[in-house]
């Protein structure tokens, strides 16, 4: 039982959550009342919370850990889709990042499968649908290819941040493409020889998740794109922090 002190601090966190809602996208503050799955650090679902409880960060600087999913598409040549979030995103609004991020959902059925990551396979099918218009029979789940799991931790600009532990997805064909605007600004696929070069062009930062895969996983994932079996873990989960 939460005691007086407790209490009193959580309504004030509440209270502050929803002054900071006053302004948003209508849209995307829909979307902040979508269930997410909360998780302990070895990924075991202990609840349930909206997406709006799970990117608040709050006065103690903390943020709830949950379960989400960054998707690596690449065409046929080997080039990798990056994305630039719109300016309506809640969290890092206009960052460069991956294909597509997201997180499987407590109200959709089948999504807190995590046998090879089925679930998180199926979730990924629909925000690639939601946010890039790939037709979801352009996206089938024997394609999609589950590396591992990350724990990364961001207090974001101090209002909405991530504590998340990240499922990597990797899919590869050649796909249609519609951008949903509320989501996505800019999209472009990038050469491996020239994703350095491409990096420095960028008129934003790239968000902390995709920060630290670059520079930890991302080009030795790449160098080996057609034989990514020995990268594989579905034990360990990463801490990159």
């Amino acid at each position: 039982m939460l005691g007086l002190g407790s209490k009193r601090c959580l309504s004030k966190w509440f209270s502050n959550l929803t002054r900071s809602c006053s302004t948003l996208d209508p849209t995307q503050e829909e979307l902040l009342n979508e269930m997410c799955f909360l998780v302990d650090d070895n990924d075991k679902v202990i609840g349930t919370a909206t997406k709006k409880e799970c990117h608040a960060v709050k006065e103690d600087g903390n943020v709830l850990l949950h379960r989400a999913f960054s998707v690596f598409l690449f065409d046929k040549k080997g080039d990798l889709l990056m994305q630039k979030r719109a300016d309506t995103k809640v969290t890092y609004p206009g960052y460069y990042s991956n294909s597509c991020c997201s997180h499987p959902l407590a109200s959709v059925a089948g999504e807190d499968d995590v046998n090879d990551a089925l679930g998180i396979k199926k979730a990924a099918i629909r925000r690639l649908n939601y946010e890039l218009g790939i037709p979801r029979d352009h996206l089938p789940l024997d394609r999609f290819e589950y590396l591992t799991r990350i724990k990364y931790k961001d207090q974001g600009d101090g209002k909405w941040g991530e504590y998340e532990i990240d499922y990597i997805l990797f899919f590869q064909d050649d796909v249609k493409l519609n951008p949903n605007p509320n989501e996505v600004s800019a999209i472009a696929y990038v050469p491996k020889s020239e994703f350095k070069s491409y990096l420095h062009t960028l008129d934003g930062p790239l968000t902390p998740w995709m920060q630290l895969i670059v520079k930890k996983r991302l080009s030795v994932w790449w160098d080996n794109l057609h034989d990514l079996s020995k990268f594989k873990d579905h034990k360990q989960i990463l801490d990159l922090s």
